[in-house]
């Protein structure tokens, strides 16, 4: 089996330091790791072709018609795509087409770093990536996020409404979901702005196992 790790953009997020933590759990469960720090990587089409997961940390930047268009053949194809926070869910913010794909864009963190939580939704408590887990407290960014129907939604955060809000009720956002994209899979978590969080084992479990069921 063969993991592409693609990581760069804004340096906020770690994208080294975050996805380099991850490494030793992919080559432990029997992946040949291939680390990327450039979108061009997707227009390797032999490596595409026989790549079974692609890790993906790139937050903000942007993606040409012919990286996006390698990428979305590869998940279309049976590549899995997965990621956290602003390396999925706040890439490429003017292509349409990768949010298309994935399902979710970022909007906004409001009051930046907040004690909050997420929440397993109960009707999905038995899937394989949140089986056990139920809720979880952090303090850090908490995204609200703009996505469709399609995602299988296994979690949420529900985002207040405070006095001086310009929303007047709370809004309940996936915080992690799924999706089906031709025969691939698609995983995403929006927590992970730092490497704290990545730490918290509930996060820790969700994440290594999104990355294997998003696996081809």
């Amino acid at each position: 089996m063969t993991a592409l790790v693609v990581r760069g953009g804004w340096e906020g997020h770690c994208p080294v330091e975050t996805t380099d933590s991850f490494l030793p759990f992919l080559e432990k469960s029997g992946y040949e790791t291939v680390v990327s720090d450039t979108l061009d990587i997707y227009l390797d089409t032999e490596l595409m072709a026989r790549t079974d997961l692609v890790l993906q940390c790139w937050t903000m930047g942007t993606i040409t018609a012919q990286q996006l268009a390698a990428l979305r053949a590869a998940v279309e194809g049976g590549t899995g795509f997965a990621g956290w926070h602003g390396g999925i869910a706040d890439a490429f913010r003017s292509s349409t087409d990768y949010l298309h794909m994935v399902g979710g864009q970022f909007a906004c963190h409001p009051r930046n770093f907040v004690d909050h939580t997420v929440e397993v939704v109960p009707e999905r408590a038995d899937h394989p990536i949140v089986a056990g887990i139920s809720r979880v407290t952090l303090h850090t960014e908490q995204y609200w996020v703009l996505a469709d129907s399609r995602n299988d939604v296994l979690a949420t955060t529900t985002v207040p409404a405070l006095p001086g809000d310009p929303w007047t009720e709370p809004v309940v956002s996936p915080a992690v979901w799924t999706r089906t994209w031709g025969a691939g899979r698609v995983f995403v978590c929006t927590v992970g702005h730092k490497q704290e969080d990545l730490d918290v084992p509930e996060i820790r479990t969700i994440i290594e196992r999104g990355l294997t069921w998003a696996s081809r």
